[in-house]
């Protein structure tokens, strides 16, 4: 793990380039993830209502993949300074506890006079199959940053302290 966090400006950017994260999705974090956004529908915490669902579990958000993208553009490309614009996603499959997730970003597009770019979205399960595609459209920064790699803050769900991954 390094110890900074850098990004990439529009300058660098090539269209082609691609940065990824792989994160396996606990049930702590669909709890998480529910606590801050409100969204306590049943599919996503009751288990005997989500078990007799069509897709016969719980299962995660499926914007929770969205923030993961966000993760990617916000963190590795292009990094710090990023400014996000705008984000579609189609989700395809769902994703369980327990499934890892590949996201990602993949720039498309640049557009000098604002200093946009356009990146394709991808995650992927543990089975290489997608669940979640789209594209993003960020303000990628001009001037270089690198910056300490701040940790991600402690948190404890029900009392029970749990670690996130970056």
């Amino acid at each position: 793990m390094t110890d900074f966090i850098e990004n990439r400006t529009y300058a660098e950017i090539q269209i082609g380039e691609s940065a990824s994260l792989t994160r396996t999705i606990s049930e702590a974090d669909i709890q998480l993830f529910a606590a801050l956004s409100g969204d306590v529908n049943p599919a996503h915490l009751d288990h005997e209502y989500a078990g007799a669902s069509m897709f016969g579990g719980v299962i995660a958000h499926g914007i929770f993949s969205g923030a993961l993208v966000s993760t990617v553009l916000g963190v590795l490309l292009p990094g710090p300074g990023t400014i996000y614009m705008g984000q579609t996603l189609r989700f395809t499959r769902p994703v369980k506890p327990g499934d890892q997730l590949t996201v990602t970003v993949t720039a498309r597009e640049k557009f000098d006079d604002k200093k946009r770019v356009i990146f394709d979205c991808v995650c992927v399960n543990q089975d290489g199959k997608g669940v979640v595609k789209g594209e993003a459209e960020v303000i990628a920064p001009s001037e270089k940053i690198r910056r300490p790699k701040m940790p991600v803050p402690p948190v404890s769900l029900g009392g029970t302290p749990f670690s996130i991954q970056p």
